[in-house]
């Protein structure tokens, strides 16, 4: 965690930069503006700044997974968290323990051929969902690296998903 960001601070950013497509995002009005702002900015900062990022996600592994919208057919583009499982890039669902799965997540359930930027790489990858054993082990390894995965597990009753993006050739 950044200096400077409390652990609740942290868990809102996170919340925020999991919340995929604005218009899935509770609240409205001032809360969609502020998600669009926030994830706009990360975003920004990781393209040009070949992937680093400061403020709560300083330091942390960051990509930018583009999808294409389940229903709207557009593209969107989420900055999350990773870890690593061999080759492939390991994303949670997590939306900070919301109830409810991230946007992403729908939109790569419905068309699992991505992109994903890592600092200054851009390449195609076909996402999975990860179940069983795969999908625990997983998790457990994100988790004991960066705990407030684990917090976010606690706080929804949701099996939080795993999604496996693998790069293709």
């Amino acid at each position: 965690m950044a200096a400077g960001y409390s652990a609740q601070r942290y868990d809102a950013a996170a919340q925020a930069l999991s919340v995929g497509e604005v218009e899935s995002a509770p609240g409205s009005g001032w809360f969609n503006a502020a998600v669009s702002n926030f994830q706009e900015q990360v975003i920004e900062q990781f393209r040009a700044n070949q992937g680093n990022v400061d403020g709560p996600f300083e330091g942390q592994p960051l990509l930018l997974l583009i999808t294409t919208g389940a229903r709207s057919g557009a593209e969107r583009v989420n900055p999350l968290m990773y870890t690593k499982d061999g080759d492939d890039l390991v994303v949670l669902a997590s939306k900070g323990g919301a109830p409810d799965n991230p946007a992403w997540y729908h939109n790569v359930v419905a068309n699992p051929q991505a992109t994903v930027e890592l600092g200054t790489e851009k390449f195609p990858v076909t996402a999975r969902v990860a179940r069983g054993e795969e999908r625990d082990r997983l998790y457990r390894a994100q988790a004991a690296v960066y705990p407030q995965f684990a917090g976010y597990q606690e706080k929804t009753s949701r099996q939080i998903p795993v999604v496996v993006l693998h790069r293709e050739s």
